[in-house]
């Protein structure tokens, strides 16, 4: 019918490209098989005739695809040596298609509905192999944090530690140092975050820990899990950047110990795997929990208000409590709201003290002048400003830490320390 119209219409002199465009957009098809049927028809051949393809892909054929990740071209060629070998009937097939087909006809059953369930896995460390890239930590005085953010490792010496601050040179995974010899310091601000974070595990409830860049609310909530019972699981997982559905899933699959192939990418099936592994009392954390945008925060309430959930759920990051202000459902739920402030200037000349040797001899004013003037309490600052009055201690181990010093490394920070 498409080609008798199209050839009345050519007849009159007045045939375009619209005109193909419409009969290929109401026909399903190209436009470069539109213009082929009006060549046939032109030559006289206007009946309809059967279509030359009729191919589709099979459940193994589909099953083959799911394991190449959803290459096409990869699934075409295992096709040829599964030919070659005589085994392609064994796939549901008679014949090996052109790469144009295959691409149209899986298209076409997604567009119908059918599920590709692609195993995605994991980005492993490339470049450099691993014998070679430990070597190079090693002379660096780095230490590979499991994955994470790289830290730098190195007891602390020559510091007298007061009474009392026995944990104060515990390191946390994952948060930067910048400087060997540096260790970690229980302030006051992790040990209200200690508190807050213990009261609602012990009440099976929602925390959010939230506060500025740059003032330890990670480290803080870290320690305060290792302060829980080691019968209590911890379950750790970082929302990623600009995070989808299907990545949330899988950040919490990993976390849990759950696959975190395709099962991420079903719905149901992740949903419930999620609720039974939540069944077991424990603690999720979820780091950087502002990048989760309002239905994200509704996943995550629906699978803690999932019947039988016995996890408790704490959420940390810096602006979080203004996401969770978008998500009104989950922010009634959080039973705890803990701001982490920032070192008070009283606090700032013994903490540095306990975070590396290098400030033990320290004028106490110029420490306050400095932390006025460029850190303003924050802890990373501070830790930059280390690295950098290390370094230039080592370079002239003579030099005193003097103001001119200090000056010096709080220059290195730029306009945005």
């Amino acid at each position: 019918m498409v080609v008798r119209r199209l050839l009345a219409v050519d007849g009159e002199g007045t045939l375009s490209r619209l005109h193909v465009r419409i009969a290929a957009e109401l026909a399903g098809v190209s436009e470069r098989t539109v213009w082929r049927w009006l060549a046939d028809g032109r030559r006289g051949h206007v009946g309809a005739r059967p279509r030359q393809d009729g191919f589709s892909l099979s459940d193994a054929l589909w099953e083959v695809l799911a394991q190449a990740g959803g290459n096409v071209a990869e699934l075409r060629r295992r096709m040829l040596r599964a030919q070659e070998k005589g085994v392609l009937e064994g796939w549901g097939a008679q014949c090996v298609p052109s790469l144009p087909t295959l691409h149209r006809v899986i298209k076409r059953d997604l567009g119908a509905g059918r599920v590709l369930e692609v195993a995605r896995p994991a980005g492993a460390r490339v470049g450099l192999e691993p014998s070679r890239y430990d070597r190079a930590l090693a002379d660096l005085g780095l230490v590979d944090g499991a994955g994470g953010p790289l830290v730098v490792d190195g007891s602390p010496a020559d510091v007298p530690v007061p009474e009392g601050a026995a944990d104060a040179g515990v390191r946390g995974g994952g948060v930067r140092l910048y400087v060997p010899g540096a260790r970690l310091v229980s302030t006051r601000q992790v040990a209200a975050v200690a508190e807050a974070v213990g009261h609602t595990v012990a009440a099976r409830g929602m925390c959010c820990v939230y506060g500025d860049t740059g003032l330890g609310k990670t480290v803080a909530v870290e320690q305060a899990l290792q302060l829980l019972p080691g019968r209590v699981p911890v379950w750790r997982a970082v929302a990623g950047v600009a995070p989808g559905l299907p990545q949330l899933r899988a950040s919490l699959c990993e976390a849990l110990g759950l696959p975190s192939g395709a099962l991420p990418h079903r719905a149901g099936p992740a949903s419930q795997a999620l609720t039974r592994a939540l069944a077991e009392p424990g603690v999720l954390f979820v780091d950087d929990a502002q990048r989760l945008t309002p239905p994200l925060l509704d996943c995550l309430r629906q699978l803690w208000d999932a019947p039988g959930c016995a996890a408790a759920l704490v959420l940390c990051g810096a602006g979080c409590e203004r996401a969770l202000a978008r998500a009104s459902a989950l922010r009634s739920r959080v039973l705890t709201w803990h701001q982490v402030g920032r070192l008070d200037p009283s606090q700032v000349p013994q903490t540095l003290t306990l975070f590396h040797p290098v400030w033990a001899q320290a004028n106490p004013e110029d420490l306050a002048r400095a932390d006025e003037q460029m850190a303003r309490g924050n802890f990373r600052t501070w830790a930059k400003i280390t690295s950098h009055v290390y370094a230039a201690r080592e370079r002239g181990p003579a030099r005193r830490v003097d103001r001119e010093l200090i000056e010096q490394a709080c220059a290195r920070l730029g306009p945005y320390p």
